[in-house]
């Protein structure tokens, strides 16, 4: 039993991440690429509708990607998760088919307008069609988040005699107080990852003396961009997500905080340090004082409950990886900004195109935000071990008890397998658009 639930738990969350290596980019990418169509429509410029088209094609292998990806898992609630499924398809089924229904053919439907049909619209329907991929693809992380939400914090539910639950209020899945700070949270993670993205390919053009003038607008944009997302996930997003997270389960946030011991008279902020499980403390630590309880209650002498004060049956699963998942996000969420202020001053000085050693760290920082959103996402679903829906059902309780262990390890290997292939492809294919550039033609009338 305990091998069956480790080989699901290995499947779904090797699926969940290489899937999400691409909506992390297409939903902050679809920002930037209406924000440059519309700088065409302002300015005249056609650099900025070069930009849009080619940012464009990347979006559109991006939202490929993210299809093949996304299946599987859509497959795994019925195989790998039937229980979880049959016992909370009647909530979490509402928002997923809402997604694919409406956000999905949006999305497809109007992207398909954006890149094959700017002859046929003009630019105005042409700006209005990238807008609607974009409202698409906001739309469709809303209603995922919705459904995470529901269950890190159900509410609107009842539990039927069978063991199901219904909804008896569905306005409550949107009213969730846990819903628009981890939405805005992630919507903040996905422009930081396109930004920087976007910042790191003008970056190879300016170092390598190639499409100079469109290099020089990828880096002006995506440092803008860059440094006002890099903001926005720490606070204020990241300040209520963290203050939902010491609201509704606060033995969670003292598994993320590393925090054994209650601290009555106000907690310290532990930057580094290791968990030692055996004898319950961090070690090697460096930690300001009392300012946690600031940041969480706004007051020095605030109290923070520690992990000895709940019930072990309760803690995180794996308090480690928890604790270090946070720490991973939060401390290159800290980079982030310093880098991205410090360039964008560089900006203002008119000084970052002839910076080189900083357009290399800006090409370089390329996999860092996939990290850092990827480590955001193992804190929250870490910290909500070991439930499926938090305090109503656990994870022993949604797997499917007909499919054995070694079905899941030999899928799983095959998963593994297939997605590295894919991977291989995609970046192949985003290097050969890269380097061959945004293509220049004709402007058209509006």
């Amino acid at each position: 039993m305990e091998d069956m639930i480790l080989y699901n738990r290995l499947q779904f969350a090797f699926t969940i991440t290489f899937h999400y290596l691409f909506p992390q980019l297409t939903m902050g990418l679809s920002l930037m690429i209406v924000y440059f169509k519309w700088k065409f429509l302002k300015t005249n410029d056609v650099s900025y509708n070069d930009a849009a088209k080619f940012w464009m094609k990347i979006f559109a292998l991006n939202f490929a990607m993210g299809v093949v990806t996304g299946i599987p898992m859509e497959f795994q609630f019925g195989t790998n998760w039937a229980k979880f499924s049959e016992l909370t398809g009647g909530i979490i089924g509402q928002t997923l088919a809402m997604e694919g229904m409406f956000s999905f053919f949006l999305e497809s439907s109007f992207l398909g307008m954006f890149l094959f049909g700017e002859k046929l619209l003009g630019h105005r329907l042409h700006f209005l069609a990238g807008f609607l991929v974009f409202l698409g693809s906001w739309a469709s992380g809303f209603l995922i988040i919705a459904t995470h939400s529901w269950m890190q914090h159900p509410v609107g539910y009842e539990i039927l005699a069978n063991g199901k639950f219904v909804l008896n209020n569905f306005s409550a899945l949107f009213d969730n107080p846990w819903l628009w700070p981890s939405y805005l949270h992630n919507q903040a993670g996905s422009l930081v990852t396109s930004s920087f993205f976007v910042t790191a390919v003008g970056a190879f053009y300016l170092l390598n003396n190639k499409h100079s003038e469109y290099g020089k607008l990828f880096v002006k944009n995506g440092v803008i961009f860059g440094v006002i997302s890099a903001v926005l996930v720490a606070f204020p997003t990241g300040d209520l997500a963290a203050k939902n997270v010491a609201k509704y389960q606060p033995v969670t946030f003292a598994g993320m905080e590393g925090i054994f011991e209650t601290e009555k008279a106000g907690a310290e902020i532990i930057l580094i340090g290791q968990p030692d499980m055996q004898n319950k403390k961090i070690d090697n630590k460096i930690a300001v004082p009392n300012v946690l309880s600031f940041l969480t209650h706004h007051r020095w002498d605030a109290e923070i409950k520690g992990l000895n004060d709940f019930d072990p049956s309760l803690h995180p699963t794996n308090v480690p990886g928890l604790y270090y998942a946070y720490h991973i996000m939060v401390g290159l969420g800290t980079i982030f900004i310093g880098i991205m202020a410090f360039a964008a001053f560089l900006l203002w000085k008119k000084r970052l195109f002839h910076t080189r050693w900083l357009l290399w760290a800006l090409m370089m920082l390329l996999p860092f935000p996939y990290i850092a959103n990827t480590a955001g996402w193992y804190t929250a679903e870490l910290g909500r071990q070991p439930w499926l829906v938090y305090n109503l059902m656990r994870t022993t309780e949604g797997v499917s008890p007909t499919v054995s262990s070694g079905n899941t390890l030999f899928t799983f290997l095959g998963f593994v397998g297939l997605y590295l292939l894919l991977g291989l492809l995609f970046l192949l294919l985003v290097f050969k658009i890269v380097n061959k550039g945004p293509e220049t033609k004709i402007q058209l009338n509006n």
